[in-house]
Formats: structure tokens, sequence, C-alpha cells
């Protein structure tokens, strides 16, 4: 079994399909939807975190290629420039799931991908601007 996170990326004539329906009733996926974009007739974004066998996922992954639908995996979209971070742990004070904290004995910032929720509270707490989400 093999729990990630994945961002998909819909264009505007599939947010009328009910894609999500599919990968739980057909793949076998058990989802659970962290945020959503998604609008009638135009290009949306969903972010879930999905569990499943592997086979299962492969299989629920070339289906969203055949759709049209993007796929991108979630720890490839928070980014922390740590050359430039200061480490002053504004961030973790918002960050609700956990996904940054300061790790001792270093005392420095720590990002936890598996926890992350890109709810980008992070990215307007930074005070140096050295955090970004793409979602």
């Amino acid at each position: 079994m093999s729990k990630t996170r994945i961002i998909l990326d819909f264009q505007a004539d599939s947010t009328e399909k009910p894609i999500t329906c599919q990968l739980v009733r057909d793949y076998g996926l058990s989802v659970n939807i962290l945020r959503a974009k998604i609008e009638p007739d135009q290009a949306g974004r969903l972010l879930m975190e999905v569990e499943a066998p592997r086979d299962a996922l492969e299989k629920a992954l070339d289906f969203l290629a055949e759709e049209g639908i993007g796929v991108r995996f979630m720890e490839k979209e928070l980014r922390v420039d740590k050359e430039a971070c200061v480490n002053c742990g504004a961030c973790t004070a918002v960050c609700g799931s956990g996904a940054l904290v300061i790790g001792a004995p270093e005392w420095e910032l720590v990002f936890n991908a598996e926890r992350c929720v890109a709810c980008e509270l992070c990215v307007e707490a930074c005070p140096v601007r050295v955090i970004s989400v793409n979602f």
C-alpha cells in the first residue's frame, strides 16, 4: 500500500467529468481531497492524498494521462531556499499540519513533505520570502 500526495491539473473541458469518483470506484483508490480550485468550464487543480496498492495507483495514473489530466507529486511543489532562509521559525508558527518545524540540535528549518497541505500560510509568514508553493 502506497500513500502519496498528488496535484491534478484539469483542463477546462475535463472539470465536468467525475474523475475523482472514477479513481475511487474503478481503481480502488482511497482519496482525501486536501485542496481544490475547480470551476465549471475553467482549468483547475486538485490536491489530494491517495492511498492505494502501487499497481492500482499506476493504472490510475495511466487513466488520468488518457483523460488529459496532468499529475504532479506534491513533494516537488513546496520550495524553501535553504541558502537564503534565516531559520527564524515564523513559518512554523502558522504551519498547522506540522510540516515545517525547527529541528534540534541545529535549530534549522526542517520540511516534512508528507505533512504539507499546501495551505500557503508559510509563504505569507516568511519575512525573507524564501518559501514558495506551486499549486
